[in-house]
């Protein structure tokens, strides 16, 4: 792994974690490295492999 390459997200995680607000299922988006939630119109950010569920660290969607 180089420097510019974050570590790889454990997808298996996905069955453990839901969303903070909610409390429903999160998709995951592998380009923009985040974890969306539909239910709650946020996406998660995934920084260095590690999914960041901080209300204040999300983005709203679209």
């Amino acid at each position: 792994m180089t420097e510019t390459q974050a570590p790889a997200f454990d997808r298996r995680m996905l069955e453990a974690l839901v969303c903070p607000l909610t409390q429903t299922v999160l998709e995951y988006n592998a380009q923009a490295q985040e974890l969306v939630s539909r239910a709650a119109n946020l996406a998660f950010p995934i920084r260095n492999g590690i999914p960041v569920m901080l209300v204040d660290e999300a983005r709203e969607l679209d």
